[in-house]
């Protein structure tokens, strides 16, 4: 007799790959809002010299600066305590 499958052999048709809106939705879905990827590249590949990670001006000044401040602030705090750690104990 052989083996028998548990799971069905026969499989759904995938709905994300049909062009046909799903039903009850309306054809334009209001919750999808406008494509910004377009207006993101013209913004990156701008030619100014910044660094892509500083292209969106000021927020990103201000986490690359808060970044580099947490950064160096404990690798200071690091190798003071290695320092502390490493002198003799005082009796």
């Amino acid at each position: 007799q052989g083996l028998k499958p548990l799971a069905p052999t026969d499989y759904p048709h995938l709905i994300f790959g049909t062009s046909k809106p799903a039903p009850g939705l309306p054809a334009a879905d209001p919750f999808l809002g406008k494509n910004k990827v377009p207006d993101l590249q013209k913004v990156f590949q701008r030619s100014d010299g910044l660094p892509v990670h500083l292209k969106l001006g000021y927020p990103d000044k201000l986490l690359y600066r808060t970044t580099m401040a947490l950064t160096i602030g404990g690798t200071i705090y690091c190798l003071v305590a290695l320092f502390i750690a490493s002198q003799p104990k005082k009796q």
